[in-house]
């Protein structure tokens, strides 16, 4: 159990300066001398990337959908183990749940935590319409304890005077308009944090222009809240899994990463782009950025490393970016060669072909895993992957679209490709583990 100190960072809707308020107050607050845990309400991996660089602490992802309401918790309590503070960037706008519904949006990371809420409020364009929008917030769900606001684009003093006027919640902040200071979006999203050095000054930014003070005191006041399941963590090393992680590969779930640590992994990390492989018996290759890297991995010895290391029936788990560098090639401007094993060839696209949240089952005979294993995850992609007639899938959609018509998961002896970035369960991480266990005794 904990009482840790905690505030999510919610909007009225996307783009109305969410991550400049939760990346500038973790930036605030470490710059005070606090231990401030970070967190992200959904399935994104970049704006994570982000907080981890300001907070020097892994940001984790919270989602009720993927991790059930009892998964949030304990992964809440177990992060904020010798923290200070805890700060949660929320998603869309709060309310904004899977198919119109309340689930998994901000406003349920926020119930199930207790925590007190800071309403972001874009002030371009009106002033005294502000209000009415925060207290229609406010109605909506009495249940959701609106702390303060932090107006965004602020256009003078005199438009903050307008707004002020009428306020009937606290104001934690005014922000001017700041154009110049934004993170650069491309086809996924915002740039990775080892891109862009913006963030920095979004801590200046909300110290000058923010209450510090009024944001810790709303964030102690919570009560305790007690996780209702504790995940005890395997300590002994089983088989070592290699995890790709470079430019062109870095989205990854930490609860992954700690699920394969608790089934007995000791990971090493490499890199596709510049390492041989190393010396381990699975191989974790995430999402990511492969596109714009394609002739640095073209040319990467690792491709053939990779190559003999599925021939001899190494353990292999590729999502997104990791599912196309497995395929026999990746078409853009040309067609490149990368490792050229699962059977089908990846074309990237302008449009997206997938977004949201993905639900599943293993099938029969799907290489490592065991029949009717339960995945759930989030698909989000420029490409298309087009199989071979005789490809063979690992996983059967009930939601989400896959590779095709519903499957997902591509199969060549031990190894498996899915558009699925998956939440690994136990029982997942156990399967893949327990055949990299068989790999090493071969």
């Amino acid at each position: 159990m904990t009482s840790v100190p905690r505030i999510v960072i919610a909007g009225t809707h996307s783009g109305c300066g969410k991550t400049t308020v939760a990346t500038g107050l973790m930036a605030a607050l470490v710059a005070r001398g606090l231990c401030v845990q970070p967190f992200k309400v959904g399935p994104d991996f970049i704006d994570p990337s982000h907080h981890t660089r300001i907070c020097s602490r892994t940001s984790r992802n919270l989602d009720a959908f993927m991790m059930g309401e009892d998964g949030v918790r304990d992964t809440f309590l177990r992060a904020c183990d010798g923290a200070d503070i805890a700060v949660i960037e929320g998603v869309m706008g709060m309310y904004d749940g899977i198919d119109g519904t309340a689930c998994a949006s901000t406003a349920h990371i926020a119930k199930l935590l207790d925590a007190p809420v800071i309403l972001v409020v874009d002030a371009r364009g009106m002033s005294r319409s502000a209000q009415a929008l925060i207290n229609g917030f406010r109605a909506y769900d009495p249940d959701i304890r609106i702390a303060g606001v932090i107006f965004n684009r602020i256009g003078s003093e005199r438009h903050r005077q307008m707004i002020g006027n009428s306020r009937m919640v606290p104001s934690f902040g005014w922000i001017p308009r700041h154009d110049d200071l934004a993170i650069t979006s491309r086809h996924l999203g915002l740039k990775m944090a080892h891109e862009t050095a913006v963030t920095e000054e979004f801590g200046n930014i909300i110290a000058q222009h923010c209450d510090l003070d009024a944001v810790i005191s709303a964030a102690q006041d919570i009560p305790i809240i007690e996780a209702i399941q504790s995940k005890a963590m395997k300590r002994k090393v089983r088989a070592t899994i290699g995890v790709a992680w470079d430019a062109a590969f870095c989205f990854y779930y930490q609860d992954n990463l700690d699920q394969l640590r608790s089934a007995g992994a000791e990971l090493v990390f490499f890199s596709p782009l510049s390492d041989r492989l190393p010396d381990i018996a699975g191989i974790y290759l995430g999402g990511g950025y492969p596109e714009l890297h394609l002739e640095g991995l073209e040319t990467s010895a690792c491709n053939a490393d990779i190559r003999q290391a599925i021939d001899g029936g190494m353990p292999v788990y590729g999502e997104c970016g990791g599912l196309m560098y497995l395929t026999k090639e990746v078409t853009t401007d040309r067609s490149y060669r990368l490792c050229g094993v699962l059977p089908a060839i990846t074309e990237m696209t302008e449009k997206v072909q997938a977004l949201g949240y993905v639900q599943g089952q293993s099938n029969a005979r799907s290489a490592y895993l065991p029949s009717n294993l339960p995945m759930v995850g989030h698909e989000f992609h420029y490409s298309r992957v087009v199989p071979y007639y005789d490809a063979r899938y690992a996983f059967r959609l009930s939601r989400g679209k896959g590779i095709e018509n519903g499957q997902d998961g591509l199969i060549l002896n031990n190894a498996i490709g899915t558009y699925t970035h998956a939440y690994f369960s136990e029982r997942f991480a156990t399967a893949f583990v327990t055949q990299a266990v068989k790999y090493n005794k071969t």
